[in-house]
């Protein structure tokens, strides 16, 4: 959520950055509400002065041995007037809440207009894979190799989910665990959350309300986690962390669920989109002075994953109309898909700012003692349904054979191809 203190401030810079990722915006009307419940707030801060004045003379009126009826009548005035104008201040707040929430983040200063075809590729690993062969597409391969049977998965649950089996459920458990070794040799901590959530989580992350709809909901209450970002941001809510302990940064494994279709499209056939995949997910509280450092730190995490497995792939910066509402920054890095001929991210990296601190009143206390909002910062580390297709065409064998990352063998009792 945007500080309307801000908002207030510098209206006209704050609409021209909107504009990058809105097509209309106009801010005069919440400054409009922020002024009267500002009058009120004078008028409600008066009125208790005056009260307290005539409580002391209430007092002084006991030990002279007067009648204080007529001030305590008018102290009774007050506090009806006061009561009143409270709820007149709550319903502009509620008012202003409920126009900041459907306010997308500031876009960073850097950040480019426009839709995705504006992102901007700033690095690109190895040269794209050339074959002296027909190569096959992932799910020709996942299927002549039995590692992914895509209609059990359908009969089971329906269209947009897939069971991994076999040699194929061994590599996506054994990118899992390469994941959680390298996050733990550096220093982040590890976290299992629910994959159930209660609304708060939902509303602090940015999902809800705006994006209710995306994610699976619970009949009883609740909601299935659509990454480990919702759950982690909460970790913290409704805290005051301290300056010392900053920045503090996690990571997680879990299925993630969406209510995004999966499509017939070309595409998106096999794993590349689903309902439920697999991800570990980074997520850092900082001080606004580490953040932009820490962005870094989380986007070389992701992209040396990939590197590490020999993949050909790119990191993009994405334009402000393809980063999440939440988010201010977002870098996106991308694997190289052969048979599309095109690259998919297998992950997003992202800062928002003090956004979602602000909504889960997440604070820290600076060097002054004065609280301040922290930065959250998210990044996949990484998502694997997309990363399955990339190794299985890129490391794809004349022999329909398929390679396996040097990285990965160990997970693998040493098994350094996947054969029919």
């Amino acid at each position: 959520m945007i500080d309307i203190k801000k908002i207030v401030a510098d209206k006209v810079n704050i609409e021209k950055a909107l504009l990058k990722r809105m097509d209309n915006v106009n801010l005069d009307g919440v400054i409009k509400l922020d002024q009267e419940r500002r009058a009120v707030l004078v008028k409600v801060e008066t009125l208790k002065a005056e009260k307290n004045k005539l409580s002391k003379e209430i007092g002084a009126f006991k030990r002279e041995g007067k009648d204080s009826s007529s001030i305590i009548k008018k102290i009774d005035e007050f506090n009806a007037e006061i009561e009143k104008l409270d709820i007149i201040q709550n319903e502009l707040t509620n008012k202003i809440n409920n126009i900041l929430i459907d306010l997308p983040n500031i876009p960073d200063n850097d950040v480019i207009e426009g839709d995705k075809e504006n992102n901007e590729v700033v690095r690109i690993h190895l040269e794209k894979p050339s074959f002296n062969f027909k190569t096959k597409d992932h799910v020709e391969l996942s299927k002549s190799l039995n590692l992914v049977d895509y209609e059990r998965g359908t009969k089971l649950s329906g269209h947009g989910f897939w069971i991994y089996k076999g040699i194929g459920a061994r590599l996506e458990w054994a990118l899992i665990n390469y994941f959680i070794d390298f996050h733990l040799k550096n220093n982040y901590e590890f976290i299992l959350p629910p994959h159930i959530l209660g609304e708060e989580s939902g509303y602090t992350a940015g999902q809800f309300p705006k994006f209710r709809e995306d994610v699976f909901t619970i009949k009883s209450g609740g909601f299935l986690l659509p990454t480990a970002e919702t759950a982690l941001i909460n970790y913290h809510r409704d805290e005051i962390l301290k300056y010392e302990d900053l920045p503090r940064k996690y990571f997680s494994y879990t299925p993630c669920y969406r209510m995004e279709a999966g499509s017939h499209r070309t595409e998106e056939r096999g794993t590349l989109r689903g309902h439920q995949f697999n991800k570990v997910e980074m997520f850092a509280f900082t001080t606004k002075e580490q953040s932009d450092a820490v962005l870094n730190e989380l986007v070389n995490n992701a992209e040396q994953l990939v590197k590490d497995l020999g993949l050909h792939y790119r990191v993009s910066k994405l334009a402000a109309k393809d980063i999440s509402a939440s988010m201010a920054k977002t870098y996106d890095i991308e694997v190289w898909i052969p048979s599309m001929n095109n690259y998919k991210e297998v992950s997003s990296v992202s800062n928002a700012r003090d956004y979602q601190s602000r909504r889960g009143l997440i604070r820290y206390k600076d060097k002054n003692n004065q609280n301040e909002y922290v930065h959250t910062l998210n990044g996949s580390g990484l998502a694997t349904s997309r990363l399955l297709p990339a190794i299985l065409e890129q490391f794809q064998n004349e022999d329909g054979s398929v390679t396996i990352p040097i990285k990965l063998r160990p997970y693998l009792g040493g098994l350094d191809k996947i054969s029919k």
